[in-house]
């Protein structure tokens, strides 16, 4: 899995990267039987929503994770961008156990 991190007005660190990339990274379990020659890639867009507030929910997570014939979409709004980043890791997480069910019915 190929995993892309833009940050938007907010500055990108190595640990937040890093962060990022060891929760996203924890996905690769649940869709190793879908990435066969590498089509699986997840672009996250983390962004900093307002410039001039300090409290409330002021970070943006936004993740798209291209499968094979399926596009799964996970966004979340908070005051900490890490909890934002473990929300769509588990949105996302809930989306792929979804689709494998689906997939496997037929």
């Amino acid at each position: 899995m190929r995993i892309t991190i833009k940050a938007t007005k907010l500055e990108l660190t190595p640990a937040v990267s890093a962060y990022i990339e060891q929760k996203i990274g924890l996905l690769v379990k649940f869709i190793q039987d879908l990435d066969k020659e590498g089509a699986v890639e997840c672009r996250i867009e983390i962004a900093r929503i307002t410039k001039h507030h300090n409290k409330g929910p002021v970070y943006k997570a936004e993740a798209n994770l291209r499968l094979p014939g399926k596009l799964l979409r996970a966004e979340h709004i908070d005051w900490n961008i890490r909890r934002c980043v473990d929300e769509i890791k588990d949105e996302l997480q809930c989306q792929i156990k979804k689709y494998k069910a689906l997939t496997n019915r037929r």
